[in-house]
């Protein structure tokens, strides 16, 4: 979408204004030489940047003219095969590679600096994953919905590290989100920008700063209003805050429960701020404060005869999705205490000849695989169509109680060496912890 013309001479007159002043004897007599150029650079700068951010509107760039869904992939119930298919195992031998390669070099400074590393987002574009949640018909390459390889894929990512996962997981979740209940006209807007962009951030905002915040009794509240809806509230631990260009804002429409608003950066009365937390600071959380931000009645998904929305669904995916997150940086404890103990001599003899140590590096292995289990019966299930929310809700409880638990284990496991940065188990623990508090902004 280009400027206003009116727009573009009031800032070309503006900065030509202060460029002669800056240039002048007047300025240099008042000793304002230095705030003056500065002006002048920032003036530009801020110029360009509000021209790159008007080109970069999104526009629709495909017309469709109803929502395009993606299938199930389907499954066999009554078969108990845990073996991934040949494309399963191929994107999670992809992606584990990725996680040891770039993830987990990049961890430590993206924990330290607040946010993902420059260009991390770029990279992970390359693995492709957005594409291929994304249909033929809106520029991907992406055919059925498959939550089993979508928990193989996070799980390989949260081995890696959880907050860039997390940052490599947030746009993949707006994009399911949109496949499963956008209209067509959010589609050919957003989806095929996705396709265009493979690292287009946005994120999803589902948890607000409340005790015990439950997704189905949404504090964040939308009311109509002429021609669309108007948004007041809070939004916690949203991931992308620095750099997302929209965000699925879940918030209680009036009259019909819970639902996802489109609501881009920029919008009037929206506040984004940092929010540090105690894990996933890589992840470059951000808390939304929405002030009667008015969106139009089609940024609202699910609007329309054909939605496909089920916000049990949505749920249900974030908890699974969740879930899978857990069970990744789990393993990675498992990976680095078992090497660690074997190595590490006390008394004459590692010290994982000590039963106390053999058996706790057991039942880390023990608990790892109940949240695999529970997390892939609950993926398979929603694979097949069928109703599956006591098991993604299981899924959910096991990681938050045993993930919590395995992470306070590794630290026990090295002892003061767990304490230190040295190592990576206690931005693992850190991690874990985060678990218990996040329900949403993930979708399998």
């Amino acid at each position: 979408m280009a400027q206003s013309p009116m727009i573009d001479q009031a800032m070309a007159r503006s900065l030509d204004l202060l460029n002669r002043f800056a240039g002048s004897d007047l300025a240099r007599r008042l000793g304002l030489l230095e705030p003056a150029q500065r002006l002048v650079r920032e003036g530009s700068r801020r110029g360009f940047q509000a021209a790159e951010a008007a080109a970069k509107a999104f526009q629709p760039l495909v017309k469709l003219v109803k929502p395009v869904r993606a299938e199930r992939a389907g499954g066999d119930l009554s078969v108990f095969d845990l073996r991934p298919t040949e494309e399963q195992a191929m994107m999670q031998e992809t992606v584990r590679r990725f996680a040891t390669t770039v993830m987990r070099a990049e961890a430590r400074a993206a924990d330290d600096r607040g946010a993902p590393p420059e260009g991390f987002l770029e990279r992970a574009a390359e693995l492709g994953l957005l594409q291929l949640a994304i249909p033929e018909a809106l520029g991907g390459y992406g055919g059925e919905r498959d939550p089993v390889a979508d928990v193989l894929v996070l799980e390989e990512l949260a081995s890696g590290d959880m907050a860039l996962a997390l940052v490599v997981a947030a746009p993949l979740a707006v994009v399911r989100a949109l496949v499963q209940c956008g209209t067509a006209s959010q589609q050919s807007r957003y989806l095929a920008a996705f396709a265009e962009d493979g690292a287009l951030p946005a994120a999803m905002a589902v948890v607000e700063p409340r005790p015990l915040f439950d997704p189905y009794r949404l504090a964040t509240r939308a009311l109509r209003t002429e021609g669309g809806w108007t948004l007041n509230g809070v939004k916690s631990l949203v991931p992308l805050g620095g750099s997302a260009r929209f965000w699925l804002v879940a918030a209680a429409a009036e009259g019909l429960g819970p639902r996802l608003f489109i609501v881009e950066r920029g919008a009037p009365g929206l506040a984004v701020r940092p929010e540090p937390a105690m894990g996933l600071r890589g992840a470059d959380l951000a808390r939304i404060e929405l002030t009667d931000v008015v969106v139009a009645e089609d940024a609202m998904l699910g609007h329309g005869d054909d939605d496909g929305l089920s916000w049990a669904e949505l749920v249900d995916g974030a908890r699974i999705a969740w879930a899978a997150m857990a069970v990744g940086a789990s393993r990675a404890v498992l990976e680095h205490v078992v090497p660690y103990a074997n190595e590490r001599q006390a008394f004459g003899e590692p010290i994982s000849h000590r039963q106390s140590v053999a058996f706790m590096i057991a039942d880390i292995a023990i608990e790892l695989d109940g949240m695999r289990l529970l997390t892939w019966r609950a993926a398979s299930r929603a694979s097949a169509g069928v109703e599956h929310r006591r098991e993604a809700a299981l899924a959910r409880i096991q990681a938050v109680e045993k993930g919590m638990k395995i992470g306070t284990d590794g630290i026990q496991l090295l002892g003061g060496a767990g304490f230190i940065k040295e190592h990576p188990v206690e931005l693992w623990y850190r991690h874990l912890r985060a678990v218990g508090v996040m329900d949403g902004g993930l979708l399998v």
